[in-house]
Parts: C-alpha cells; sequence; structure tokens
C-alpha cells in the first residue's frame, strides 16, 4: 500500500486528536482566585478592520443624526416608556398595539436565531453598540494617548508620574465626556430632541431631577466603556451563551483551520513545513494579542468570542511575511474545516426562515390593518331598554375609543345597519394626539329596526367624512310582533 501524503496524515492527526479543553471551564478574563485578568488587545489593521471601521462609523453616523430625523413630522424612532409612546419610522403606536408588538418582539428573536444558526456573532462583531463603541470610539482614543498595547501595560505598571497623570486624566475627561454625550443621546431616543434640546436650554434649577438621572446614566456608560468592558459581552450579555443551543457544525463562524494549522511550530526560513510534519500555523499568537477578550481562537468556537475579525486581519499579515497562504483564521463552519463541505442552507435554517415569514406576514397584515382609532361600544350591563315618548327605543352605551396619532380627531358616531340615531351624553368625543377617550351615548332605533330580542349595531366612526373604522354591538329591545 502507498503511504500518505504528508496533509493526509496532518488531516486525520486533527481529526482525532484528543484536545485540551479546560479552556472552556472558565472565562478567560478571570483567573482562578476570580480576580479580573485586565486585556491590552494590540491595535488591529487589515481589510476587515477597515471595513468595519466603515461600517462602524456609519452606525454611529446614523445613531447621532436619527433623533433629528423626522418622517411625517414624527422622529424616526423614539421609545417613550414615560408617555407609552412608541414611534418606529415615523409611525406612532400605543399601548393598545401590544399585539403588534409582542409579534414584532417575536419576528426580531426568531430574526436573531436564524441569523446566529447561519452566520453565527456577526452581529456581536459589526453592529453591536457595545462593540462599536468600545472599538471604535474608546478604544480609538485610548491608543491615541497611551499608545499601542505595549506603551499601555508599562504605563499602567510605571509609577505615577506626572506624564501619567497627566494622560489619565485626559484620557478619562474624554471618556466621561463622550459618556455624558451618549446618555443625553439615548434620552432624545427616550422623550425626542426637541424636549432634550428645551431642557438644555432651560435653567438648571428647573431640571434638578432629570439632570441627575443624566449623572447617573453617563456614570453607567462611563463606567462601562472605561472600566467594565469585554465583561459586558462574557458576563452580562445572554447572547454568546446562546451560541451552545443555536450554532452548529454547519454555522458560518470566525474559525481557525486546524486541520491545515496543526502541528503547530514556530517559522523557520526555507523549511519545508509540510516534509516535517508541521501545519502552518507558525504559533506567533498574533491572533490572542490584538483579541479583545483575550481568548485564543485556535481553541475554537467560545463564548468570549465576538466575531471582530481582529484574529483574521492578524494571522493574514503574518502568512503574508512568512510567505504561506491567507485564511488560516477566516470565516468557514466546522463541516467546511473538516469535511470540506461548502455552505448550505440545512433543514433547521429552512424551518426558522418559514416561521419567520409567517410572522413577518402576520405582523404587515396587522400594520396594514391598523386604524387611526381603537374604540369598543359596550351596553351599559343591570339596563333594560327604554321607550320613549315618541315611541322608539333607546339603548344606553358606555364608550371608550384611544386616539392612535398624533393629531387631534374630531369624532362623530353614525349607525351603518340601521336607520337611527346615535345620542352622545356630555361632551363630544373630541380627542387629542394618543388621548384615551370616554363616554356614554344612546342608540335610538323606531321598533320596525328591531330583529328579536337582540339586534346587531355597526357603528361607524367618522373625523369629518372620513370612516375610521367600525364597531359591532347589541342592541337590546322588546320582540317586535309586527315584523314578519
Amino acid at each position: 500500500m502507498a503511504p500518505q501524503p504528508e496533509h493526509i496524515k496532518r488531516d486525520s492527526a486533527a481529526k482525532g486528536a484528543v484536545r485540551d479543553e479546560s479552556y472552556r471551564d472558565a472565562i478567560s478574563t478571570v483567573d482562578k482566585q476570580g480576580k479580573r485578568v485586565w486585556v491590552y488587545p494590540k491595535k488591529p489593521s487589515g481589510k476587515f478592520t477597515r471595513w468595519r471601521q466603515w461600517f462602524g462609523y456609519s452606525l454611529l453616523t446614523l445613531l447621532f443624526v436619527g433623533p433629528f430625523i423626522r418622517i411625517s413630522g414624527e422622529p424616526l424612532l423614539m421609545i417613550n416608556l414615560v408617555e407609552r409612546r412608541f414611534v418606529f419610522f415615523g409611525q406612532v403606536f400605543w399601548p393598545q398595539d401590544f399585539l403588534i408588538f409582542v409579534l414584532g418582539i417575536l419576528t426580531f428573536i426568531i430574526f436573531v436565531a436564524l441569523f446566529t444558526v447561519a452566520f453565527g456573532r456577526l452581529f456581536c462583531g459589526w453592529a453591536c453598540p457595545q462593540t462599536v463603541f468600545m472599538e471604535m470610539v474608546f478604544r480609538r482614543i485610548e491608543y491615541a494617548i497611551e499608545g499601542d498595547w505595549k506603551q499601555q501595560q508599562a504605563l499602567n505598571k510605571g509609577p505615577m508620574t506626572n506624564t501619567k497623570i497627566g494622560k489619565k486624566t485626559l484620557k478619562h475627561a474624554i471618556f466621561f465626556t463622550i459618556s455624558f454625550l451618549i446618555g443625553n443621546l439615548f434620552l432624545m431616543y427616550i422623550i425626542g430632541s426637541d424636549s432634550v434640546i428645551r431642557i438644555v436650554r432651560e435653567p438648571m434649577s428647573h431640571h434638578w431631577g432629570g439632570l441627575l438621572a443624566m449623572g447617573v446614566f453617563s456614570g453607567v456608560f462611563y463606567g462601562n466603556f472605561a472600566f467594565f468592558r469585554e465583561q459586558a459581552c462574557t458576563t452580562v450579555c445572554p447572547y454568546g451563551r446562546l451560541q451552545g443551543v443555536l450554532l452548529d457544525r454547519k454555522s458560518i463562524v470566525i474559525a481557525y483551520d486546524r486541520v491545515r494549522g496543526e502541528v503547530r511550530s514556530l517559522f523557520r526560513k526555507g523549511e519545508d513545513r509540510a516534509a516535517v510534519d508541521k501545519g502552518d500555523c507558525i504559533d506567533c499568537h498574533a491572533c490572542v494579542h490584538v483579541c479583545p477578550t483575550g481568548i485564543d481562537i485556535r481553541n475554537g468556537t467560545q463564548l468570549e468570542c465576538v466575531n471582530c475579525t481582529a484574529c483574521i486581519d492578524a494571522c493574514d499579515h503574518m502568512m503574508t511575511s512568512v510567505g504561506l497562504p491567507t485564511g488560516l483564521i477566516r470565516y468557514a463552519s466546522e463541516e467546511e474545516i473538516t469535511d470540506k463541505r461548502p455552505f448550505r442552507f440545512n433543514a433547521r435554517m429552512k424551518a426558522y426562515s418559514v416561521v419567520l415569514l409567517v410572522l413577518v406576514g402576520a405582523l404587515t397584515t396587522l400594520i396594514l390593518m391598523r386604524t387611526d382609532t381603537e374604540t369598543t361600544i359596550l351596553r351599559t350591563p343591570g339596563m333594560l331598554y327604554q321607550t320613549r315618548e315618541d315611541g322608539r327605543i333607546s339603548n344606553l352605551y358606555a364608550i371608550k375609543t384611544v386616539n392612535k396619532t398624533p393629531y387631534d380627531l374630531p369624532l362623530r358616531l353614525e349607525l351603518m345597519n340601521v336607520e337611527g340615531e346615535v345620542e352622545l351624553i356630555g361632551r363630544t368625543l373630541d380627542l387629542k394626539g394618543g388621548e384615551l377617550g370616554r363616554g356614554e351615548a344612546f342608540i335610538i332605533l323606531d321598533k320596525d329596526q328591531l330583529n328579536g330580542m337582540k339586534t346587531k349595531v355597526v357603528v361607524g366612526i367618522y373625523s369629518g367624512d372620513e370612516l375610521l373604522e367600525e364597531v359591532s354591538t347589541s342592541f337590546v329591545g322588546p320582540i317586535n310582533t309586527t315584523k314578519k
């Protein structure tokens, strides 16, 4: 039998080797005594880093201009929990739209699950606000003031000199200023940019409570980006732990090609690595040095990995430097690396897609069928019908209606399927934007309009000449013996 080629031997060894996976029992940023291990990631560079920077700065631009964008007079996005008023792409939603909200949340969850099953934590590395702010803003400032990772280590370990005090003071002053701006930015997404600008212009003494709250929010953001950092991803955010149930061998993740890379060995110029049974990994630890969560991607997919691509750029740079092919660390699935199978849309992805399409269809239908008002008309319990002097029959009803628009709506009620009269008691139903109105009214019908003891009545809700919605209720009266 002919001897096996060296690359096949390495493939078999990589597949069958028993690897030490004790690293999965602990988080890379916490030591055995439970103390924090501070991470000093090397400043990354490369094509993926440039792409992430362009994408991240585009997201930051959209985030900062978002509160000032108006669609039909409404903000692009506002989540006003105080007034229970929610605006998405200029469309105003109220608590009465709870079903739409629930379907929206379910759709988002299914989308995240499908996206993760197919492409891993791509969102974390490219679009998550925690990663974008940390890597594109705060980390860049830190590099500019304190230098790269080696300089930062030396500065923190060195004595408290004037230079160190100056750099630390400048860095943290900038950090807190940016955190204060971020706090105000997120406040704009809660109460609106106009309200925040008005608060800023008014005397500080009028808003001590708000200023105190803003100080707390700014302190939280500052503490997160200045000190907590990657711990938000590794210990707080549950997304990393969800990978264990969402990812499979077909999911695209940032992966180290261990079949090609093992056995690891330092690079020697002019050496034929295949001839001495060495893999392409030159064990330079460049991928470890740039990792913002302090892991070794060569150990495989880990909950700390946020798919930031820094290790890909670092590895590609080293491979190019020593004349080896790039892509030792790349976007790939476990199945592609081990079995050389390309990415395929598997059955689980198809099932998620079907559920997602159904939810999107239902959500779209509810939004398109959504009316400007939501009205209930219920006959007052415990009250019988009344016979009026002119012989007509009346029932008393309780009316509750919500104006879902941001505009004032003068409403009137009109019977749609029978001839009769709607007589409001007290004030008219003139509702302000988002207002919940209550009232009472008599519905008055001639006896010849009755159909048994209970008659279905359809009431149209009008604003001017525009029919906003139709509401059904029942009308109780005497049996009409003359009607055939």
